[in-house]
């Protein structure tokens, strides 16, 4: 299996803002055509397609926000996989990916993401990959939740 992420271009972008949610998703994360329009206003914003085999099968969009002064986040702030893709597995294989991007583009330690409290399919995926709520809200009102990669010993997991 051929995992790739590349950047959204013009000539992707047309299949991205085909992708959808299965319909008991849509309540919960935002249509790719509104987090295009969120990249074109933020530029931290860097939105992605999800490749497996060359076929498109998912859309995240993540970045880097200056928090204070010489501190800030890495967030992987919005992930889905088109509803014909679902139930195969991709969603580990991808979240899997879009972590050791995240990782190694920003040689970062944690990572954050937000989620609605009754996205239950969400949660679970997220607590497997070691995800876990830290007892913030973001600006929506979704939980945050964290992934910290430092041991005790200092040792990446």
């Amino acid at each position: 299996m051929d995992i790739t992420i590349h950047d959204v271009t013009q000539e992707n972008v047309q299949a991205i803002l085909n992708l959808r949610v299965g319909a008991a998703q849509q309540g919960f994360i935002e249509s790719t055509q509104q987090c295009l329009d969120e990249a074109k206003e933020c530029a931290n914003y860097k939105p992605v397609g999800l490749y497996v085999d060359h076929e498109l099968i998912g859309f995240s969009m993540y970045g880097y926000f200056q928090e204070r002064e010489g501190d800030g986040r890495v967030w992987l702030d919005r992930f889905l996989i088109d509803a014909n893709y679902q139930g195969f597995g991709y969603g580990k294989t991808m979240l899997t990916a879009m972590i050791d991007k995240l990782v190694d583009e920003f040689a970062c330690e944690t990572i954050y993401l937000s989620v609605y409290e009754d996205n239950k399919a969400a949660i679970h995926l997220y607590e497997k990959f070691d995800f876990h709520f830290n007892d913030e809200l973001d600006e929506n009102g979704e939980k945050i939740m964290v992934k910290n990669f430092q041991n005790i010993n200092g040792q990446r997991q």
